[in-house]
């Protein structure tokens, strides 16, 4: 009976080392993937910075394109209409060199640089 009651006492203390080893392998191996995942995520942070830097450097082009193509239409109409409009170029050239008829107003309006 003796050595039945040791047996067990020497399985229940094999049992308990295996519960100890098998939570310290557990997180080892917790702790070594979020290393793992902390290098990776470590290694692509300058590259997402980039990625922004780039990103927004594309925004100010766009917004740079977009107003050089509004004023590329602005003088095209412009351009057509000094073409076909009898009436438009005539306020445009009066306008460019300053004549008036008499008895009109004309309001002049500069541009705040």
């Amino acid at each position: 009976m003796a050595s039945k009651s040791l047996e067990m006492a020497k399985l229940t203390r094999l049992k308990g080392r295996q519960k100890v080893l098998t939570f310290a392998v557990n997180f080892s191996f917790l702790v070594m993937c979020l290393s793992v995942g902390f290098l990776v995520y470590a290694a692509g942070f300058p590259q997402h910075r980039q990625l922004a830097a780039l990103e927004a450097k594309l925004q100010l082009a766009q917004q740079h394109e977009r107003d050089v193509l509004a004023d590329l239409e602005y003088h095209q109409i412009e351009f057509r209409a000094l073409k076909t409009d009898p009436a438009f170029l005539e306020i445009h050239a009066r306008d460019r060199l300053n004549y008036y008829r008499e008895g009109e107003r004309v309001l002049k309006f500069s541009k705040d640089q």
